[in-house]
């Protein structure tokens, strides 16, 4: 599932993201959502979160629900 919807993301999700500093090579990081930055109900490029790493980026693809 795409993470470009707000409604679809929720804390304790596990999620790919792409990190501003990987956004040119695509690479992508797996975590568990901590928060939700983005306060639009859809974003272009992806909702932006913060995992429980503390990594920050855009949300590529949701792995697993809670």
């Amino acid at each position: 599932m795409a993470g470009t919807k707000r409604a679809n993301i929720k804390s304790g999700i596990r999620v790919s993201i792409v990190l501003k500093e990987d956004q040119r090579s695509g690479k992508l990081t797996e975590g568990v959502v901590k928060d939700i930055l983005t306060n639009s109900p859809t974003h272009p490029h992806g909702i932006k979160v913060r995992l429980e790493s503390g990594d920050v980026g855009r949300v590529k693809e949701i792995l697993s629900g809670k």
